[in-house]
Order: structure tokens, then C-alpha cells, then sequence
């Protein structure tokens, strides 16, 4: 179980939202965890919730289908 997002994690999600062409500064990503989410903010951000439960790794295989849906919303 992940307690708190650190640097290596960030740098895993930059990885995916580089890939995406997705600015870094378009992205918040709280450094608590909970139920894996992506969703766009009031100010057209996206925030990246990371799961607490499932392994970080495998979590980020879902990432850029949760943040698309979050773009098409």
C-alpha cells in the first residue's frame, strides 16, 4: 500500500504525460494517495490522484486512459 507520492512516482507520471505531450504544469498531483483518479479542475488542470492499493507500476498502464477520459469530459 502507498502512503505518500514521492519523486519517483512523479517521475513516473511525467514519463506517461511526456508521452502524451502533455505539459508538466497542466498537472497536479498530490503527494497523498486514495482511489486512483484523474479529473479536470475547475482551472482545466488535471488532477492525478495516485492508488493507494494497487502497485504503482501497474496503476500507470491505466494512466493515459484515465486522463483521456478526464480531457473528454
Amino acid at each position: 500500500m502507498l502512503d505518500a507520492v514521492g519523486m519517483n512516482e512523479i517521475n513516473k507520471i511525467f514519463t506517461v504525460l511526456d508521452a502524451m505531450g502533455i505539459h508538466r504544469e497542466h498537472v497536479v498531483i498530490p503527494l497523498g494517495t486514495g482511489q486512483g483518479r484523474v479529473r479536470r479542475m475547475p482551472s482545466g488542470k488535471l488532477e492525478i490522484i495516485v492508488d493507494a492499493t494497487t502497485p504503482i507500476d501497474e496503476w500507470l498502464k491505466g494512466l493515459p486512459e484515465l486522463i483521456r477520459a478526464a480531457q473528454s469530459a
